[in-house]
């Protein structure tokens, strides 16, 4: 009788991963199509362009993945993947307080400069950052992935726009928050995921884990590790404004240049480092989530590359819509 119950668990949760996979295809922009560059660039295969130049500066500096699978959510949770991220000037996206800390931009420009060379006015800057931040991720151990190309350029860059969602989100404003731009919750689980390659500042957990929990001051967040806490309070985060700018890997150092599963590990372990993070796994909607990649590396290494294909195709300008710029930071 165990064993069947057991057996009917297994086919329960293999239901509902097979369910969520399948809404994870779902979508997307019906003008976008794979190889759209194709025979559109004198010769020139596009996409092993920007593969080139990412591979090249991966050699060099590899924490580039995390800049532009980071540079890919901030681009496209506003306003859709427009390349609006990208231009320059006062009151831009790029001013706007959560994408001071955005980083990896020559490199789309570095991009955008040889491509031009080849093939003047035909690749969208758009389409460079998630070709990009495609390459990178392959490059750190993800599972490599086809994307559809064939976006516009924006003409619109507000940075009154930039309405992110908080680190300190409970799991079912997360959710929320993605669920508005078409992603389901297993989406949303998956491309909090990006955090195995991510890092943040102290003065991001100072408060509201480490010594202010819960308004009370010196209070720490009873809901983390506490032997973790306590490294964190006394090397890596100490009680002193001199540390609010210190590095804190969102996944085990030695796996933070890796994208793996581990992430999902730490949240079992009540080491996630921001509150949207743990909260994953602090609320029964998500647990599971969190549980079945935690338990399966393949199935993450999957799916994963599902999610960011979805949110790279969120919004997007195609056809005659928008433009293609001549520089990436400025419209034309």
């Amino acid at each position: 009788m165990a064993s069947s119950a057991h057996n009917n668990g297994a086919a329960a949760a293999a239901l509902m991963v097979a369910v969520a996979v399948l809404a994870l295809a779902a979508g997307g922009s019906a003008q976008l199509q794979h190889g759209f560059y194709k025979g559109k660039c004198n010769g020139t295969d596009v996409e092993a362009v920007v593969q080139s130049i990412v591979r090249a500066r991966f050699a060099r500096e590899n924490p580039i993945v995390a800049y532009l699978l980071r540079m890919q959510f901030h681009e496209c949770v506003i306003n859709g993947c427009d390349g609006g991220l990208l231009i320059d000037g006062p009151g831009t996206e790029k001013t706007a307080p959560p994408n001071l800390s955005v980083k990896g931009y020559d490199v789309i420009a570095a991009i955008k400069t040889e491509l031009e060379k080849k093939c003047p006015g035909v690749v969208s800057c758009a389409d460079i950052q998630i070709l990009a931040a495609r390459d990178a991720m392959s490059l750190a151990g993800g599972t490599a992935y086809a994307v559809r190309t064939g976006r516009r350029d924006g003409r619109r860059s507000q940075a009154s726009d930039a309405k992110l969602p908080s680190p300190d989100y409970t799991a079912q404003q997360t959710v929320a928050y993605y669920g508005r731009l078409g992603l389901g919750a297993f989406d949303t689980v998956l491309l909090l995921g990006a955090h195995t390659v991510g890092a943040t500042r102290c003065a991001a957990i100072k408060q509201s884990r480490l010594y202010g929990y819960g308004g009370r001051a010196g209070a720490t967040d009873p809901g983390m590790d506490p032997a973790y806490a306590s490294v964190y309070k006394k090397y890596v985060c100490p009680n002193v404004p001199s540390s609010d700018n210190n590095v804190v890997f969102l996944d085990d150092q030695w796996s933070a240049l890796k994208v793996d599963n581990h992430y999902y590990k730490n949240l079992q372990l009540r080491r996630g480092v921001l509150p949207c993070d743990q909260n994953l796994y602090n609320d029964g909607s998500t647990k599971w989530i969190v549980d079945l990649l935690a338990k399966d590396n393949g199935l993450f290494a999957s799916v994963f590359p599902q999610a960011l294909i979805k949110l790279s195709e969120v919004n997007v300008l195609t056809g005659t819509q928008g433009e293609i710029r001549k520089v990436c930071n400025r419209f034309n």
